[in-house]
């Protein structure tokens, strides 16, 4: 009798092992390949039981996503809802209640539904489910400062263009800002997407769903020069002293290919005898044509790629939503097999030629300068922390590599404070904090239309932050006149001053 009581148990033991696990594995694990069978009505359900974890920025206060409870006939159910209105909405993203989800709440959502792979997380889940208890999932908090994040929100108005900041010695991303925006909480509402749609921005034809942050493509202008300039000073071709002659042009293919006109300086730019290190501090498109020439499209395009152009900048947003810079041939990336005959090396030396970048790749080429010429791995999510307040996980900081030696990156450093000190950047200066820059005008094709920028970092002697702002379509809208102030403004945001 004792003997069939003890196999009777064995079995018993056995099957709500079996229950558990499989309970475990198709509730936990495999809820991903669920999850993607939108016609599955249990999972339709059961995500919405899950009380999703909270999305807060840098500060552990500041709410950018929770839940909102509603109780059905008897049941308990959670929907998504963002107190901020829309502060960091691309990035952010939402999930809705037809289960349409974007940004970090699509990267995010096995943290944020507790269904991550952690065997702890799998069977309190289990436990939860099979007891009738509500399933709550992580909390993530972000690396955004919700202040600077607004304050660029503000700025950009309804201009069309990004903002991105980030600690140039960790990756850690403070700012991305990017507009036209709009408030979350109306993808859920009746008509509120197709509003959304709407939204165009200043510049008429923008969608407030592009993270142009990260998915912007745009021709980088003169900030390009900072890769230039690595590459002519790395390479040993040039030094900061180097002696050019501008006539106002250089000539290239037997044509004249003509200075930009710069705010910095009256009338037609022609300055004569300069260095490269003078070339750089007023953006004299000449002298980069001339390096560009001596030096070639390839040896430049190479220590692009060093900078990470030709990657997609790694960051825990979805992949789909982040692009790799570089040059672009009928609408694709596109290295040239033979860059000597294929590339304008000239034009491409000044950022022209068919160069497309996004704001996140020009702050990583800023961030790596001030970084001593380690490129920071870009990085927006601080730690996870569980239900019960451990953390899950931390992001440690880490890089991509060194780009250019220490030297280099020493000498680009200098140049650029004399770009804020007395070059086309003025308008960045702080005072009391020495400030680095690289402005940049990029022509758009439309007469006295630019594409407007900056890129910069500061205390130059000991970088905190790193900032680069586009800006779309401005009407004589120098880098220097409308991006450097954003810039400065960020900055001081950041460093409290």
């Amino acid at each position: 009798m004792n003997t069939q009581l003890n196999r009777l148990a064995l079995v018993a033991l056995i099957m709500l092992a079996a229950l558990i696990v499989a309970t475990t594995y198709w509730q936990s694990w495999a809820a991903g390949s669920l999850a993607a069978k939108q016609d599955n009505a249990i999972e339709l359900v059961s995500q919405f039981e899950v009380s999703r974890g909270l999305i807060l920025a840098a500060n552990g206060n500041t709410v950018l996503a929770a839940d909102r409870k509603v109780k059905r006939n008897g049941q308990t159910f959670y929907f998504r809802r963002y107190p901020s209105h829309g502060l960091a909405a691309q990035t952010i993203g939402y999930s809705t209640s037809a289960l349409s989800q974007t940004g970090l709440e699509l990267s995010l959502n096995d943290y944020l539904t507790g269904a991550t792979s952690n065997l702890s997380n799998a069977i309190q889940r289990t436990l939860n489910q099979i007891g009738g208890g509500t399933v709550y999932g992580d909390n993530v908090v972000l690396t955004i400062n919700a202040g600077a994040q607004a304050l660029a929100q503000q700025l950009l108005g309804d201009r069309c263009g990004a903002v991105v900041a980030m600690n140039p010695r960790t990756g850690a991303i403070y700012v991305m800002a990017s507009s036209p925006t709009y408030d979350s909480n109306l993808i859920d509402k009746p008509g509120g997407y197709a509003k959304v749609l709407k939204t165009k921005g200043a510049c008429g034809d923008a969608s407030a769903l592009l993270n142009r942050a990260t998915y912007g493509l745009y021709a980088p202008g003169s900030t390009f020069k900072m890769v230039t300039a690595s590459a002519a000073l790395d390479s040993g071709a040039f030094t900061p002293t180097s002696g050019f002659n501008d006539p106002g042009y250089c000539v290239e293919y037997g044509k004249h290919v003509s200075n930009a006109g710069n705010p910095d300086q009256n009338g037609p730019e022609t300055y004569g005898h300069v260095t490269l290190a003078q070339g750089f501090q007023h953006s004299i498109n000449s002298v980069f044509c001339n390096v560009g020439k001596q030096i070639g499209a390839k040896v430049i395009l190479d220590y692009a790629k060093r900078f990470g152009f030709y990657s997609t900048p790694p960051l825990e947003t979805p992949a789909n939503q982040r692009l790799p810079s570089g040059l672009y041939k009928n609408d694709k990336l596109w290295f040239p097999k033979d860059p000597a005959t294929e590339v304008d090396p000239g034009r491409l030396a000044f950022g022209q030629e068919r160069l497309q970048v996004t704001p996140l790749q020009m702050l990583m080429v800023g961030a790596t300068i001030a970084n001593g010429g380690v490129v920071p791995r870009p990085y927006i999510v601080d730690r996870v922390i569980g239900h019960d307040g451990s953390v899950v996980s931390r992001t440690r900081a880490s890089t991509l590599g060194r780009a250019i030696k220490p030297e280099t990156a020493a000498e680009l450093n200098q140049m650029m404070v004399s770009v804020v000190q007395a070059g086309t950047g003025t308008a960045a200066q702080i005072p009391g904090i020495q400030v680095a820059g690289k402005t940049g005008t990029a022509e758009t094709g439309v007469n006295k239309v630019y594409t407007a920028w900056f890129v910069s970092f500061a205390p130059a002697n000991n970088p905190q932050v790193a900032v680069a702002v586009v800006l779309e379509k401005q009407l004589n809208g120098f880098g220097g006149a409308v991006s450097a102030p954003i810039a400065k403004q960020i900055m001081q945001k950041l460093l409290h001053r």
